[in-house]
């Protein structure tokens, strides 16, 4: 458990325990995001891939006591910089607990994680529409990579991708 600057808001690593909580914090974060119908996410796959493969990690900020916040990251690597980084998948705080300083300390806590585990960059995606959280991120020094398109393939398209590898 980390204390921060903030009375009464800490900042622990999660745990196997913490799974559905997980979840929940998930589910949460795609209804904000008007994403909801994508969440396909299980306890039983998080387990898996959060802690007995350790694909990624998360925090939970607690406000006396009480979850109110949560981060999922993972390293990365920059060829450029020849250093890793950390990719923040997610960031969510509860909607009634905006506005009092707990996202800042979660963002924070994962800059100076990343500082201590010696990466050369903190770097996340955020919605284009999503004006309340781009202008947060640039009150903490972010700056969005407009030159850059993201890319993805999933599902089908994934297999039919895989597939175009073999003989």
């Amino acid at each position: 458990m980390f204390d921060t600057k903030l009375e009464g808001f800490k900042i622990r690593f999660a745990d196997r325990k913490d799974v559905p909580l997980i979840l929940n914090f998930i589910k949460d974060l795609a209804e904000y995001e008007h994403m909801s119908e994508e969440v396909v996410a299980t306890n039983e796959l998080l387990e898996k891939f959060l802690f007995d493969q350790q694909k990624a990690e998360v925090i939970i900020g607690e406000y006396q006591q009480a979850p109110v916040a949560f981060a999922l990251f993972f390293h990365n690597f920059s060829t450029f910089l020849g250093q890793p980084g950390i990719y923040l998948e997610d960031l969510f705080v509860l909607p009634e607990m905006r506005g009092k300083g707990f996202g800042t300390m979660m963002i924070t806590f994962l800059a100076a994680l990343a500082v201590e585990r010696e990466c050369g960059r903190l770097e996340w995606s955020c919605l284009d529409w999503n004006e309340p959280s781009i202008k947060f991120y640039k009150s903490m020094g972010a700056i969005p990579m407009e030159e850059w398109t993201t890319f993805r393939a999933t599902g089908k398209a994934l297999e039919n991708m895989a597939f175009r590898f073999r003989k």
